[in-house]
């Protein structure tokens, strides 16, 4: 598939019901309001291709940015695609999402997920915590650097209620991720839950809330007893 015929079929797909309720999560023009199982379809005639994903994300507009997202391949993109992709992400479904599920399947994830929690920007910084989270739900515990992530939860023990909005949506989330998935750190990660409570996070008027860590944890690790980790974390 070519990009103006993508163009065309999201422009087709948009309706105005579903751009007004991600205009209330952040979504601005330009983009015409497509759900993502349609998105999906897409995806199967467009497949892994990462030059079109690539030109999708360069349009601005969030339905294609979104699309690149699904379709990129990790393994191809490059420190220089993903930094320009986190300083591109205006709003969180790209940032914590898109480009944070792109991020924790390339070679880079981990490495650059440290720099961007760094980051003044709110959006870069959730994006960097929302890797880290998509790594731990992927990644084989052997693979995740143990040491590494107990000071991460740690630092969210003492910082998460004075962050930025959205970083600390993503702090508690990367809680959550870590103690639903990592069983080496599912008791640290359960400790700091309670220890954190309950976050605020300005959800923009929307009926969204953000979930309680420590109940959010029982409930995962009742589902999976077995430790199953995720395939693959974009959805």
């Amino acid at each position: 598939m070519t990009l103006p015929e993508i163009m065309q079929q999201l422009q087709q797909l948009g309706n105005e019901s579903t751009k007004s309720v991600l205009v209330k999560h952040g979504a601005r023009e330009p983009f015409f309001g497509v759900k993502i199982e349609d998105l999906k379809k897409i995806v199967k005639k467009a497949k892994t291709d990462y030059p079109l994903s690539l030109e999708l994300f360069n349009t601005g507009n969030s339905d294609a940015m979104y699309l690149a997202g699904l379709i990129a391949d990790p393994a191809k993109m490059s420190r220089e695609d993903l930094n320009d992709w986190v300083e591109t992400a205006y709003w969180y479904m790209l940032s914590e999402f898109t480009v944070a599920w792109v991020a924790s399947e390339s070679p880079f994830g981990t490495e650059l997920a440290l720099q961007w929690i760094e980051s003044d920007k709110e959006n870069i910084a959730s994006a960097g915590w929302a890797t880290l989270a998509s790594i731990a739900a992927c990644k084989n515990d052997e693979e995740i650097d143990a040491i590494l992530y107990r000071n991460l939860l740690k630092r969210i023990s003492s910082t998460i209620h004075s962050e930025k909005n959205r970083v600390r949506s993503a702090m508690n989330n990367f809680v959550i991720s870590v103690g639903g998935y990592c069983k080496p750190l599912s008791e640290d990660a359960t400790s700091i839950a309670s220890q954190i409570g309950k976050v605020k996070v300005d959800m923009g008027g929307t009926a969204c809330k953000v979930p309680l860590a420590t109940d959010y944890i029982q409930k995962m690790r009742a589902r999976n007893k077995s430790w199953k980790k995720r395939k693959s974390a974009r959805c």
